[in-house]
């Protein structure tokens, strides 16, 4: 299993919002990324606190075993997470709002498990077909899901950045989880809004196929870059 990751600032942002954290474990591997919001300073920190606190803590719990399943386990850690982020906004006024988006994939055991909250999103390439595994939490794919506008008429809509779920906004949060069978030779790619804004499926699907795996992330991200790079960038790529 083999894991390749980057961040970048992107064309028009003045700080990069965006963190992830990748780690090995007994058997598997991990990776999570999550979007900072929040005023100059508040998306920052709110994005480096959950991915560092959600790896911390996932790692020590995989470490302890305990017998709690993996997805659980995720969950656990992307809540300590959540109240993290929750903690120092109550503690700092000019935090105070902050918060991020998460998702998080582990790969073990012939399993792929996902947590995740807010719009990063998560896609799985298999026999050349990249699939979507996670639904945005968004206000745009709600009136998608009502039906009041179209999945093309999402792409440029004015509320297309406004997320309905994220890390560190309350005292709780919830957390969506999946589970589905890893198959040799699958990558899963986790990435910012930056990335999946900028970059057609069909371009990730060429740039997976066509670049040496460990060259994949950056190539994702220049392409993200060449078509405007508007917002930070993250790709998060684990290969079974």
């Amino acid at each position: 299993m083999l894991i390749c990751a980057k961040t970048d600032i992107g064309k028009s942002r003045n700080e990069n919002q965006d963190a992830f954290a990748v780690g090995q474990l007994t058997g598997g591997i991990f990776g999570v990324v999550c979007d900072g919001m929040g005023g100059a300073a508040g998306g920052r920190i709110a994005g480096t606190t959950a991915a560092e606190v959600f790896s911390s803590v996932f790692t020590e719990l995989c470490e302890a075993d305990g017998g709690q399943p993996i997805d659980e386990k995720m969950v656990s850690a992307a809540q300590k997470a959540n109240s993290a982020v929750y903690s120092l906004a109550l503690l700092n006024p000019e935090l105070h709002g902050m918060g991020t988006t998460i998702v998080a994939c582990t790969v073990m055991s012939s399993q792929i498990y996902l947590i995740h909250a807010g719009d990063s999103r998560a896609y799985l390439l298999r026999d050349g077909v990249l699939s979507q595994l996670t639904k945005d939490h968004s206000m745009v794919q709600m009136l998608v899901d009502d039906g009041y506008i179209s999945e093309e008429q999402a792409q440029t809509h004015a509320y297309k950045n406004i997320i309905t779920r994220a890390l560190g906004t309350e005292e709780q949060v919830d957390i969506d989880t999946d589970r589905l069978d890893a198959l040799e030779g699958d990558m899963i790619l986790l990435c910012s809004d930056g990335l999946s804004n900028c970059v057609p499926k069909e371009k990730m699907v060429e740039i997976l196929l066509n670049n040496e795996f460990d060259a994949a992330a950056e190539a994702l991200i220049d392409a993200a870059n060449e078509n405007g790079g508007g917002d930070n960038i993250t790709a998060v790529i684990l290969k079974v």
